[in-house]
């Protein structure tokens, strides 16, 4: 039994080395603009941040509300500085017609076939070509698979996300047709997540996330955080199970009724994140 969710794609998490020069690469690069940032005195119970109980940020950014943009999560340790980096993440697609000048303006690298790679080297794949009208920049996500049928086994037949496409090697998945994707790549060899592991994100009302505890309970799949209610200060407290797929990559679900309450844009975020990346000596 598949399940059939109101799903939304909503981000993906980076662990970020350097915020001054990760940010100049999402502002200055890409385009992206800052919409909300917040500081946490010690780690998050679904470990939002890694396994680590420091001192972290969070700072979202993207091309617009996450209301209807697919944005980025910039997720920063303080006093960790680098993340060995496994063979899991492959790229992040954006099509927009501006970045690779803005990438020459800023003496920013490019790399063979409008590849941008982000510090942390996270690549992003740009078209070069403006976006359609309605539709995000953000194309899709890209990740590894070791084996593509248990990933189409597991994404449409179990989560019951929608495939868009389908090759030997590859799947692309997601649950509408104007939003960015998931992209599943075989890569020929077992997934290794080493320390600097992502995580994507979708939302779905919160009545439905029980049934998502139920189906992925009954296929025997791996549930790494159960039902749980997260609390940031002074905003929306959401709903989230963490699930990982075969090949152990991250899942969240959030309820999209308070996440949306939650992810509202805070044109202050950009100040109070300039603010404490002067103030880090970590």
């Amino acid at each position: 039994m598949a399940l059939n969710l109101k799903g939304r794609a909503l981000h993906y998490v980076f662990k970020i080395p350097d915020r001054k020069e990760t940010l100049r690469f999402y502002r200055d690069v890409l385009g992206m603009i800052v919409l909300r940032h917040e500081e946490f005195a010690d780690g998050c119970e679904a470990a939002c941040n890694g396994p680590y109980a420091n001192r972290w940020s969070k700072t979202m950014v993207g091309y617009g509300p996450e209301d209807n943009h697919f944005v980025l999560e910039l997720t920063y340790n303080y006093g960790i500085h680098f993340y060995e980096k496994g063979n899991d993440f492959i790229s992040i697609t954006i099509r927009n017609g501006e970045v690779l000048d803005r990438a020459k303006e800023a003496n920013w690298p490019l790399l063979p076939g409008n590849v941008l790679e982000a510090p942390g080297g996270y690549r992003f794949q740009i078209i070069d070509k403006p976006q359609p009208r309605k539709e995000d920049p953000v194309v899709k996500v890209t990740l590894a698979t070791s084996n593509v049928a248990r990933s189409l086994e597991y994404w449409n037949e179990i989560l019951g996300l929608t495939v868009f496409e389908k090759t030997e090697d590859t799947i692309l998945v997601g649950f509408n047709k104007n939003e960015a994707k998931l992209e599943l790549m075989y890569i020929g060899e077992t997934v290794n997540r080493a320390k600097a592991y992502g995580r994507i994100a979708f939302s779905c009302p919160y009545d439905e996330q029980e049934l998502i505890d139920k189906i992925v309970t009954q296929h025997n799949e791996t549930i790494l955080t159960p039902l749980i209610s997260l609390d940031t200060p002074g905003k929306a407290t959401v709903r989230v199970i963490i699930l990982a797929d075969p090949d152990g990559h991250e899942i969240c679900f959030v309820d999209d009724e308070n996440y949306r309450k939650l992810s509202k844009p805070e044109p202050e975020s950009e100040r109070v994140l300039d603010k404490q990346i002067e103030l880090d000596k970590s």
